[in-house]
C-alpha cells in the first residue's frame, strides 16, 4: 500500500537529532538480503517487530531463567527477563540520546537461542557437543537461519552484532573480556542484561527461601539499596552519569563507552559473585539442575543415534546431523523437553539415567 505521508523518512529525520555517537537506521550496514524499506517503520523498528512475532520469542515464556519449573507464578522466566532487559536498555539509551529502537531490538532478541533449563541446559549441551554450544551464538543462528522456515529474520547487521556480543564472561559485569558490540546501543544491552538478572535472580532466591534478606552483603544494601526498585534505579542512574559522554554534549574527545563509576561497578560485581556462591550453586538448585542435565543428555543421545527421526526432518542445508540435534533441542521449552524425555523413556525416572 502506498502512503501519502513519508512516515519512515520522518522517523529517520528524527534520528538526526540523536547523539553523534548513536546508530542511525538509514546508515545501517544493511541486511543479508536487500529489501524494500518499510513505509512506516525504520529498519531497527522493523527488526524489533520481526523478533516479537517470531516463534522463538513466544517459546521464551516457557523457558527457565534460574528456577526450573517453579511452583509459584511470580518467578522470572526467560521471557520476563527479556522484557526487563529491554526496558532497562531503552531507558539508558533514551537518557543518553542514543537509538532506543536499536537497543530495544537487540534486547528482545538476545536470548532467542537459549536452550531449556537455563544455564544448566547450556552447560549440558556445551559439554555434550564436540563443536560446543553458546546461547549467544545460537541466538544469532536463530535469527539468521532457523526462523521463518529456514529463511531467518533477515535482520540488520547492527542488531545481529548486538545479539551475538551480549554475553558476558564469568569475570565482571563490565569486564574487558569477551566480545564488545560495535554500537553503543549493543553495549547498553550487554550491561542491561546484567542489571536485570542480578536483581531479579536475587528476588527469586529470597522468594524461594534459598537466602534471606539479611544474607545480602551489607555493602550492596548500602550502595545499591534494599529493594528491587532502589537497586535498579541506582545502577541505571550511575550508568547514565558515567556514560554521559555518549550524548555528545560533554565536549570530550575520543569514542565514548558505556561505563559505571568504580564504586557502583565494584558493588555490582560483589552482588553478582554473591549470587554465584550462594544461589546458582545452591544444593537445592543443583539437584534440579542435574535432573535437567540428565534429560538433555538423554535427548541428545537419542537424536544423535536416530538422525532420521521425524522431528529432525527439517534441517538447514548447511547443517550436519550434530548441528540439527543442537538446533532441535535448544529450541525446546522446558515442558516440551520433559515431555519428550518421558515419551522416549516411559517409566524411567531421571535419576536412573
Amino acid at each position: 500500500m502506498l502512503l501519502r505521508h513519508e512516515i519512515r523518512q520522518r522517523i529517520e529525520e528524527g534520528e538526526e537529532r540523536l547523539s553523534p555517537y548513536a546508530a542511525r537506521s538509514r546508515l545501517s550496514r544493511g541486511r543479508t538480503r536487500p529489501e524494500e524499506p518499510c513505509p512506516v517503520r525504520s529498519a531497527f523498528q522493523r527488526d524489533r517487530d520481526r523478533i516479537i512475532h517470531c516463534k522463538s520469542f513466544r517459546r521464551l515464556m516457557h523457558k527457565t531463567q534460574v528456577f526450573i519449573a517453579p511452583l509459584g507464578d511470580h518467578y522470572v522466566t526467560r521471557l520476563t527477563h527479556t522484557h526487563q532487559v529491554s526496558q532497562i536498555a531503552r531507558t539508558i539509551a533514551r537518557a543518553l540520546n542514543l537509538n532506543e529502537d536499536l537497543a530495544e531490538a537487540i534486547a528482545l532478541g538476545h536470548d532467542l537461542g537459549h536452550p531449556p533449563f537455563g544455564h544448566a541446559g547450556e552447560e549440558a549441551l556445551d559439554q555434550l557437543s564436540a563443536v560446543g554450544f553458546r546461547h549467544n551464538e545460537q541466538s544469532l543462528r536463530v535469527v539468521e537461519v532457523l526462523e521463518n522456515e529456514g529463511q531467518g529474520l533477515n535482520l540488520t547487521w547492527e542488531v545481529r552484532d548486538g545479539i551475538v556480543k551480549h554475553s558476558k564472561p564469568r569475570a565482571g559485569i563490565l569486564s574487558g573480556e569477551g566480545m564488545v558490540a560495535a554500537t553503543l546501543e549493543g553495549q547498553i544491552c550487554k550491561v542491561a542484561d546484567a542489571i536485570a538478572y542480578i536483581n531479579h535472580d536475587l528476588d527469586d532466591a529470597i522468594r524461594a527461601g534459598i537466602i534471606g534478606g539479611d544474607d545480602v552483603p551489607a555493602e550492596v544494601k548500602r550502595l545499591l539499596g534494599t529493594s528491587h526498585r532502589e537497586r535498579i534505579n541506582t545502577l541505571v542512574c550511575d550508568i547514565i552519569d558515567s556514560s554521559w559522554a555518549a550524548t555528545g554534549s560533554a565536549g570530550e574527545g575520543g569514542v565514548p563507552t558505556v561505563a559505571m563509576s568504580p564504586p557502583i561497578e565494584g558493588v555490582a560485581d560483589v552482588l553478582r559473585d554473591f549470587l554465584f556462591r550462594r544461589v546458582y550453586c545452591h544444593q537445592a538448585l543443583e539437584a534440579r539442575n542435574e535432573d535437567a542435565r540428565r534429560v538433555l543428555r538423554a535427548l541428545y543421545r537419542h537424536y544423535r543415534d536416530n538422525p532420521d527421526a521425524p522431528e529432525l526432518k527439517y534441517r538447514p542445508p548447511e547443517a550436519d546431523a550434530e548441528r540439527a540435534v543442537l538446533d532441535y533441542i535448544s529450541g525446546m521449552t522446558d515442558r516440551y523437553a520433559w515431555d519428550t524425555y518421558r515419551r522416549i523413556h516411559p517409566g524411567l525416572e531421571v535419576s536412573q539415567l
